[in-house]
């Protein structure tokens, strides 16, 4: 009985222990954390996490940050600075754009992003020193925090960039910039686009990092330019990190921290910049992500033991004896191919445009690569015949299972939001709760998703499964050949960068950056699938609680793109774009000429 229980056990103390420490690590010093929902323009509502010391009261108001996140990311990544702000004294805004988490609209129908609407909310709570506010923003992020700055020039005091820059992607930039600090990879996949430099390395030799700084000649790592008591302070950090590290390293994060106990006053808890404990917020959640597969593998255990879905419990029965050289080859294939189609298949992705039905562009991409791997798939099965597997299925249960098991795990995370105002993540990992409109918006990807895993689940269990074979040596074999390709792209990729300055291909940023987060979600499949199939002899139930946990991971955290008036780019140009999406620019094509501060 404890075998069957166990993993159900283990997720739940994973889940409870990690939630308990992120969330105590977020209010440390007593901070109080506030789901709030405010107006923004254009009739939409947008969301944020508000972070409140209990320094700050309507007698005692404090100095406040406005902090973005960037481009398919949410308010949950700007939790370093907020929880090291806020232990300072600082009241702290960690807003959703507009398009992403829980804010209405949709990337491209507000320019701003929404951050001047977050700013004047920001401004009209009583326990905030409406003359102490400062805005931090990373890559994307840098858009609405400009873009409050442009709307209010003497509504904030200081601005953090991090990993972005002025006019980012035709916003527009503030005439005036009151105090402003870069922070900047050494490491920046973005370089290009960001500051028209080839490497993170050289940011401070860009003639427009030069006019912002009102400077001649390259602006000098750590100096202070100009005059912070009269708002023109400037300061270049450049730490050894990459565009993703800028947001979740100790550097990224003490550079805004200091620049903001520099130029803003009446914090109630100064501190060095190097004191910080943000990290285990992190280690915390990404424990109860752990926790919460073992969950699902749990519970899809302990549902074996009911009557209804006692039928389902029939032993694998595979084909090989042993690994012999076609074990190897469909091994083989089953990582490289995922990881080399990857790249060139996220370009033709774009094609796929928003439409009302699939609203996210980078989910329509993904969903792209999906199915052409899947067809590959299909195209080898045929192409290499052997003896056919024998797969024990029951498609009514197999669904009913699948149901069953994600909604013990997504049930988890509502007690855990309720209890804690945490969710499962570690770093560009995250998993959160679905809202009414996103949980719609996923329906239809579902289906998508659903093909490519039955497709692609079938035959791993159809060439990777070993007769008599333990069961800890399959799930590890499973996990590692699932995950193998990625970890192998992202280790070319970031090798080269960390040796030379520059991605091996340098105008894949973006798909390199979210393709980190496909290690873990492959391995997380590969474990789903083997456990599965180990008790159902069948793929099916497998591949559904996997489609189901893909469809609400990538609908919950990324950004939306189509809204009513969304007009289509022409084809020629979405390919030309040669990124993700046709809504963001390539570096290989960086803006010319000099920055207008007046005029951007």
């Amino acid at each position: 009985m404890l075998r069957k229980w166990g993993f159900f056990i283990l997720g739940l103390a994973l889940i409870l222990g990690g939630s308990y420490l992120a969330n105590a690590i977020q209010t440390s010093g007593g901070v109080v954390l506030k789901e709030v929902r405010f107006a923004g323009d254009q009739g939409l509502t947008q969301s944020g996490l508000l972070y409140v010391p209990v320094s700050a009261t309507p007698a005692h108001p404090a100095p406040a940050v406005l902090a973005s996140h960037g481009y398919i990311n949410t308010r949950e990544m700007q939790s370093p600075f907020a929880i090291e702000l806020a232990r300072r004294g600082f009241v702290v805004l960690a807003m959703d754009m507009v398009g992403h988490g829980y804010s209405d609209g949709a990337v491209g129908q507000s320019k701003d992003l929404g951050g001047p609407a977050a700013l004047r909310y920001l401004q009209s709570l009583s326990f905030v020193d409406k003359t102490n506010i400062g805005l931090e923003g990373h890559s994307m992020g840098g858009v609405p925090v400009a873009s409050a700055a442009a709307s209010q020039p003497e509504g904030y005091k200081s601005m953090v960039l991090e990993g972005s820059t002025p006019g980012f992607l035709g916003a527009k930039a503030p005439a005036k910039i009151n105090d402003l600090a870069v922070v900047f990879g050494q490491y920046d996949e973005f370089a290009p686009l960001m500051w028209g430099e080839p490497k993170g390395s050289m940011v401070g030799q860009s003639k427009k990092l030069a006019q912002v700084f009102g400077v001649e000649g390259p602006v000098l790592v750590g100096k202070i330019y100009g005059t912070i008591a009269d708002g023109s302070g400037r300061v270049l950090e450049n730490p050894p990190v990459t565009h993703p590290w800028e947001h979740f390293s100790r550097a990224g994060v003490g550079g805004a921290v200091d620049w903001f106990q520099k130029t803003l006053h009446g914090e109630a808890n100064v501190l060095a910049p190097e004191d910080q404990i943000w990290l285990w917020k992190d280690v915390g959640t990404g424990i109860a992500f752990v926790g919460f597969i073992c969950l699902l593998l749990g519970t899809f255990e302990v549902l074996l033991l009911l009557p209804v879905f006692a039928s389902l419990n029939v032993p694998a029965q595979p084909l090989a004896v042993r690994r012999r050289v076609k074990w190897w080859l469909a091994a083989l294939l089953t990582a490289a191919v995922p990881a080399l189609t990857y790249f060139p298949v996220m370009k033709l992705g774009v094609l796929f445009f928003p439409m009302q039905l699939f609203p996210q562009s980078v989910q329509n991409q993904l969903i792209v690569w999906a199915l052409i791997n899947a067809l590959i798939t299909v195209v080898l099965s045929l192409a290499v015949r052997g003896t056919k597997p024998t797969f024990t299925t029951n498609w009514p249960k197999s669904f009913g299972i699948a149901i069953a098991t994600i909604f013990v795990g997504y049930l988890s995370l509502v007690i855990v939001d309720a209890m804690f105002k945490t969710d499962y993540r570690f770093w560009v990992l995250g998993l959160k709760l679905l809202d009414a409109r996103h949980a719609v918006m996923a329906i239809p990807y579902l289906i998508l998703w659903a093909i490519y895993f039955l497709v692609a689940l079938r035959a791993v269990a159809a060439n990777l499964a070993v007769k008599g074979e333990g069961f800890i040596l399959q799930m590890g074999a499973w996990k590692l050949v699932m995950c193998l390709g990625f970890v192998v792209l992202l280790a070319v990729q970031y090798s080269t960068l960390f040796r030379t300055g520059l991605l091996f291909t340098p105008t894949e940023p973006l798909n390199t950056i979210v393709a980190i987060q496909f290690v873990p979600l492959l391995a997380t499949v590969g474990a789903i699938a083997a456990l599965t199939y180990r008790r159902t002899n069948s793929y099916v139930p497998g591949a559904l609680i996997c489609a189901l946990l893909l469809s609400w991971y990538v609908t919950a955290g990324t950004a939306t793109h189509w809204y009513p008036g969304f007009k289509l780019p022409t084809p020629g140009a979405a390919r030309a774009l040669g990124t993700r999406d046709p809504y963001f620019r390539s570096p290989s094509r960086p803006a010319r000429g000099r920055l207008n501060l007046e005029r951007a």
